[in-house]
């Protein structure tokens, strides 16, 4: 494993926010069961408290674990087409285990499988979700370059993880907590429900 990728897995083992790239843009990101680095990831991005925050997984098992339950046809419509990729998925999750700031007080989860292998190796090696909202600030544009970051914001993280976002989209978010399933935000991956 190359060494920027085990400092980044160490330093949220740790508590600690990275900025790291994505198949679809820059993402900061913090362990999903740490409240404080939580609380800090939402101060550094000045997102308001009532707004979720999406979160990255290795695969199905991992997004299992959080979910309260995953459709059949959400696996076979959904994720075995287009994970890993630029898909979020919204389903109601298990609210012991994911705080309440993550899911914007309410009772449903966002979550994404992306198509990087720096991403992914990261989220395989701190073993748990990471939120995965894009590396800006509030309202910001949406980095999908190195150079897109904001340098007041990359001071304000604990590491940076160099490197490249391929799609350059954001993704597409879909809410199948609700029948019939609603897309909240057409991104890279499309089609029509």
């Amino acid at each position: 494993m190359i060494d920027h990728i085990k400092e980044a897995i160490k330093i949220v083992q740790q508590g600690g926010i990275i900025i790291f790239p994505t198949d679809t843009a820059f993402g900061i990101g913090c362990r999903i069961d740490d409240m404080l680095a939580i609380e800090r990831l939402f101060f550094i991005r000045k997102r308001p408290e009532r707004q979720a925050t999406p979160v990255l997984v290795s695969g199905r098992e991992m997004a299992a674990e959080y979910l309260v339950k995953i459709p059949q046809d959400v696996s076979t419509k959904l994720i075995e087409p287009f994970w890993p990729g630029a898909l979020t998925i919204v389903l109601p999750c298990k609210t012991e285990k994911v705080p309440e700031l993550v899911r914007g007080k309410g009772s449903n989860l966002g979550v994404r499988m992306p198509n990087h292998e720096t991403a992914l190796e990261i989220i395989r090696g701190v073993g748990v979700p990471l939120l995965g909202p894009s590396a800006n600030f509030h309202g910001e544009k949406t980095p999908y370059t190195f150079e897109d970051l904001d340098p007041e914001l990359v001071q304000l993280v604990d590491y940076v993880v160099q490197g490249e976002c391929s799609i350059k989209q954001t993704s597409t978010v879909i809410d199948c907590s609700v029948m019939p399933w609603k897309i909240l935000r057409q991104g890279a991956t499309r089609f029509k429900l």
